[in-house]
């Protein structure tokens, strides 16, 4: 098991991305909806991986909802960089990791694949995103 680490720019979120695969089996998807281009958004995730995201300000970790409602996007309010997005059912949450917000970022080379979801149901974004995301843990400071 590999694993890659990253966060926000100021510290207050990190990541660690936890996967058997080489960062160039991959794949990299680019959302087409206005947020994920707005923010530039190469997301990746490992249905087999897992993604850990610490936080050690809870005041400063905004999640952001829109469309469907079915994730929270998280951006840090002190440095407002978006790292992970999490499904909102708390029974078995899920996770895609942005790619921007590693560290090695570099190593994850692979064209990104342009992707549009915007005729999705509520139901089948929900069966998608538990076949295709990745299981996630989210810690607090007050949490461990």
């Amino acid at each position: 098991m590999s694993e890659h680490i990253g966060g926000c720019h100021c510290g207050n979120i990190r990541l660690r991305f936890s996967t058997k695969l080489d960062p160039s089996q991959i794949e990299i998807r680019a959302c087409q909806c206005a947020f994920c281009i707005k923010h530039g958004s190469r997301a990746l995730a490992d249905p087999d991986g897992r993604l850990t995201v610490s936080v050690e300000d809870e005041a400063r970790l905004h999640r952001y909802r829109f469309g469907l409602r079915t994730a929270e996007y998280l951006i840090c309010r002190g440095c407002g960089v978006y790292v992970a997005a999490v499904t909102t059912d708390d029974r078995d949450p899920r996770a895609i990791a942005i790619v921007n917000a590693l560290d090695d970022r570099l190593q994850f080379s692979r064209e990104p694949v342009a992707v549009d979801y915007d005729a999705e149901s509520r139901a089948s974004r929900i069966a998608r995103r538990r076949a295709r995301w990745m299981p996630v843990e989210i810690r607090s400071a007050f949490t461990g």
